[in-house]
Parts: structure tokens; C-alpha cells; sequence
């Protein structure tokens, strides 16, 4: 079958990829369409260290094709958005609704892939960028049949980070302000999200001021091509400042533009020995600074409620969809996604 393989020097489209059967507890899915995520470029350019060789990808939908013992809330034929969450239902941290915390869903590649006899590392639990993926049953999320699934595909990563980070983690309230600094796919998630909780003042901030049209139409209530004009809008600061884009320096910003008891939520994926800095005085009045890994999310819970705001036309994953690719076409979306010229581009097999 076709899959993207990232070998540790080069990302290959191959067609000899072969996968195994789903065991108990475990899903086999049939992929349609799979986003491509910044940090599946992060893998390649060794920002994310991931052992090699893996087929990448990990915000995925598709139908499923096999189930394994013991599985009951999926069936073949039902349509499926894939999450990361490999998690195992049963420690301390899932019974308390925290999946995302699970210390079996950090850091335990898989090898369900073989190529030429020889094992092929699974990327984040999921590896959408392949015909078909076997994923623990957990991670499979039952949806509409009526949700084209290049948009439903975006459901996975980007938006149960995005809005995740929003409603779930930062818990932005109705009236309130929101900074987000990088409007790619995660940003632009941010974006609706506090659209979505009812912010009253949401600022975009990208360089490229080419995106403010789609901020805008996400939401975005004021678009600035750096952060220096924020406190012309919000004298005192923001309520809430989500930094999207990974860079320390913009760390630092979101803080500082922070007002009193204000929260600087950081999704942005950095290398992994950066360090940021702030002014330890500068959070007396209240203020936080909050990791988020995955939009804090309970996928069994929040990608059915997203993709209900979708039908009711309150969430956004069409617009989303800048281009669709074969997966031949890989090196293109790459080029596109680096240029800034989609929102988000999805494979399609």
C-alpha cells in the first residue's frame, strides 16, 4: 500500500508499505484524508526527535476496515476521525477525564508497519498518511456520515488543539480578550474557538498579512502583522494570549502583553532544548503561564461535539481546507504549507 516514509535523511511516497491485522482492542481504518500538520514537518527537520524509519501523519479520517476483539463503539463501514491519544482508559489520569496525561500515550512508538520485512515506526499512535492504519480502538471516534472527510480529518489534531486549547484548557469566558499570536491551521483553530466561547475582542498576529482574510473570517476581531500595536487595542493587555507558533521570542510577547490575571497558554511546538524568559516580577498580579499538550481534549467527548458545531454551521473545517493532494503529490503540499499558501492541505488516497 502507499504511505509516506520518512527515512532519517529523506520523506518518501512508497507503495510496498504493509500493515498488520488489528489485535484485540484495536481498529483497523481504511484513510481518505489526512492533514498535514507542521509537526509532521517538524519530525523531518528533527525539531520533534522521532526514531526512523515512520510513516508519518496523525490527523486523519477514514472508514473503518477491521475491528479486533473486545472492540464495540466503532463497526466496519463506520466513518472515523482519528486521534493521538493512545491512552489506556484505566490509570489514575484517564478516570479523572485527563487522556491527554496518560503516560502511556507519551512517547511509546509502535511498529505495526513492515517494508521489505523490516519493522516501520507508527507516528504519534496514528501514521494517517498511509492507506491504512491500525490504531488502539480508543483513538477511532465515531462521526457523521455526512462530514466530507478532508474536512473531518482536521477534526484530530488541529481542532481538538485549537478549540481544545480554548475551552478546555484556558476556559476563555464570554466578554473576555484574546491574543493569538500565528494563524496557520492551530491558530486560525484558536481563533474559532474563542469565537466559539464568545470573546469580545479576538487579535490575530501573523507577519504575513496575507492571512487576514481567513483570521477575519474565523473570527478574528483586529489582524496585526506584529504584536506592537496590541496594547494600542488593549492598553492594559490581554485576558487570554495563546502563542501558536513555537519561537521563544514570542513566548516572551504573550507574556508581556498579558493583563492582570491574565493566561498565556504556549501551543506553538519549539525545539525541545529552547528556554524562554519572562520578567519574574511581571506575574505577581495573578498571571500564568500554561503548557497545553492537545488542546487538554477527551476525544471520545469533544470530537463528537465538534463535529456537531459543524453541522450546526458554528465550526469551520471547510474553509479550512485550503488544497487537496494526491499523496503522490506530498512534496508540493510540503512546498505550499511552507509558503504560506494554504490554510491546511490535505492528502487525499
Amino acid at each position: 500500500m502507499r504511505a509516506v516514509v520518512f527515512d532519517g535523511k529523506r520523506v518518501e511516497v512508497v507503495d510496498d508499505l504493509e500493515v498488520r491485522e488489528p489485535g484485540p482492542g484495536e481498529v483497523q481504518v481504511s484513510l481518505s484524508a489526512a492533514g498535514l500538520c507542521h509537526s509532521d514537518l517538524s519530525v523531518v527537520d528533527g525539531t520533534i526527535p522521532f526514531p526512523v524509519p515512520v510513516v508519518l501523519g496523525h490527523e486523519g479520517a477514514g472508514v473503518v476496515e477491521a475491528v479486533g476483539d473486545g472492540v464495540g463503539h466503532v463497526a466496519v463501514g463506520d466513518h472515523v476521525a482519528l486521534s493521538t491519544l493512545a491512552n489506556c482508559g484505566t490509570c489514575a489520569d484517564c478516570d479523572r477525564g485527563r487522556p491527554t496525561m496518560c503516560r502511556k500515550a507519551i512517547g511509546r512508538p509502535g511498529q505495526p508497519f513492515t517494508r521489505g520485512g523490516r519493522p516501520v515506526y507508527q507516528f504519534a499512535s496514528n501514521s494517517a498518511f498511509a492507506e491504512r492504519t491500525v490504531v488502539k480502538a480508543v483513538q477511532a471516534v465515531r462521526i457523521p456520515k455526512d462530514i466530507p472527510m478532508p474536512s473531518a480529518a482536521l477534526i484530530g489534531c488541529g481542532v481538538l488543539t485549537g478549540v481544545g486549547a480554548v475551552l478546555n484548557r484556558a476556559k476563555v469566558d464570554r466578554g473576555e480578550s484574546v491574543l493569538v499570536i500565528g494563524t496557520g491551521g492551530i491558530g486560525l483553530n484558536v481563533i474559532q474557538g474563542a469565537r466559539i466561547a464568545g470573546a469580545s475582542r479576538i487579535v490575530a498576529v501573523d507577519a504575513n498579512p496575507g492571512k487576514e482574510a481567513v483570521a477575519r473570517q474565523f473570527g478574528a476581531t483586529d489582524f496585526l502583522t506584529s504584536t506592537e500595536g496590541v496594547r494600542d487595542l488593549l492598553p492594559t493587555g490581554v485576558d487570554h494570549a495563546f502563542e501558536c507558533v513555537g519561537r521563544v521570542e514570542l513566548v516572551r510577547q504573550a507574556v508581556d502583553l498579558l493583563d492582570r490575571h491574565g493566561q498565556a497558554v504556549l501551543l506553538g511546538t519549539a525545539s525541545p532544548t529552547a528556554e524562554a524568559s519572562f520578567l519574574v516580577s511581571s506575574m505577581f498580579l495573578d498571571k500564568s503561564i500554561l503548557g497545553c499538550r492537545y488542546g487538554s481534549s477527551r476525544p471520545q467527548r469533544d470530537i463528537p461535539l465538534y463535529a456537531e458545531l459543524y453541522r450546526q454551521g458554528r465550526l469551520l473545517l471547510d474553509e479550512l481546507v485550503t488544497t487537496t493532494y494526491p499523496v503522490e503529490d506530498f512534496e508540493k503540499a510540503v512546498g505550499d504549507a511552507e509558503a504560506g499558501r494554504v490554510a491546511r492541505g490535505v492528502l487525499t488516497f
